[in-house]
């Protein structure tokens, strides 16, 4: 019904008072107290797997043997949030690769012909996509706990486990840059790198991120790592960041902190390279407004 009414609301705002009251109820029916966290494999049910790639919102599943790919090896694992009145039916799940290092492509994740780690070796988990899966829970927020759950069971399961960090894509960058007038700066990949971080590092009238990504990630109390070039190839990722992604780490020790800089207002958490790759790119952008 919500998402019907989600529909209408576009055209008929006086509907925004009911929408509230679904929203209101819908956090209650949903809260974290009823969610149960499973793990999806290849042994799932395909009625369920089969949701998995339709659901897939930030990196297309093309075929059972791409699902497969994300699944079945040692060093793939998917999780997913459900609900007992919906118990076919998930809510959010996340895709995690676990490597020795640090990722700097998405290409090599989803790589068909990789070699899987032994996870014995592995140091590092990657949450490199998150997808929200029924249209009538928007704004109903499970990311944050999904993490922190899957978090708390990977480092029971893997203690060689010393980093969480994402892959994340960039959504907003080219629009940004184009509105800035920064466009000919996009072919330098050191400006663009530049430009990136004054981007994730940039906030809003309410002084939140100005990238939705990057907001859901500083708000759960993550840094931004580092900025990727050339870490997206496929056209989504050119069309929307030149291919640009990034890095946020979780560490449980410094989540307060990190919370604590973006509530005051004055910046955001960032790795030394970042903070100084923003500095850069805010100069090039306040010297494209005095040109302009």
């Amino acid at each position: 019904m919500r998402e019907d009414l989600l529909r209408l609301l576009i055209s008929n705002p006086a509907l925004a008072r009911a929408d509230a009251g679904f929203a209101l109820m819908l956090r209650a029916w949903f809260n974290r107290g009823f969610l149960i966290l499973q793990q999806i494999t290849w042994d799932t049910p395909a009625s369920i797997l089969e949701k998995i790639i339709a659901y897939e919102s930030v990196h297309e599943i093309d075929s059972w043997d791409d699902l497969r790919a994300r699944l079945q090896p040692d060093d793939r694992r998917c999780f997913a949030f459900f609900h007992p009145a919906m118990p076919a039916e998930p809510l959010i799940f996340v895709e995690v690769a676990l490597s020795k290092g640090l990722p700097t492509s998405i290409q090599d994740v989803l790589a068909s012909e990789r070699s899987s780690l032994d996870v014995d070796a592995v140091d590092t988990a990657v949450f490199y996509s998150i997808s929200n899966c029924q249209a009538g829970l928007a704004g109903i927020s499970f990311g944050n706990s999904l993490i922190k759950q899957v978090v708390r069971d990977l480092s029971l399961d893997l203690p060689n486990l010393r980093r969480y960090v994402t892959l994340s894509p960039i959504p907003g960058l080219r629009r940004w840059i184009d509105a800035q007038g920064l466009e000919d700066h996009a072919g330098d990949e050191q400006s663009l790198s530049r430009l990136c971080a004054a981007y994730l590092t940039s906030r809003n009238a309410r002084q939140l991120p100005i990238d939705p990504v990057a907001r859901f990630h500083l708000q759960n109390g993550a840094q931004i790592l580092a900025v990727l070039p050339g870490a997206d190839t496929s056209d989504t990722g050119q069309a929307n960041s030149f291919g640009m992604m990034v890095n946020y780490s979780y560490e449980a020790g410094k989540i307060a902190d990190n919370l604590r800089l973006l509530e005051q207002g004055e910046t955001v958490a960032m790795s030394a390279n970042v903070r100084g790759l923003a500095r850069r790119g805010h100069q090039l952008w306040e010297k494209a407004k005095k040109i302009a």
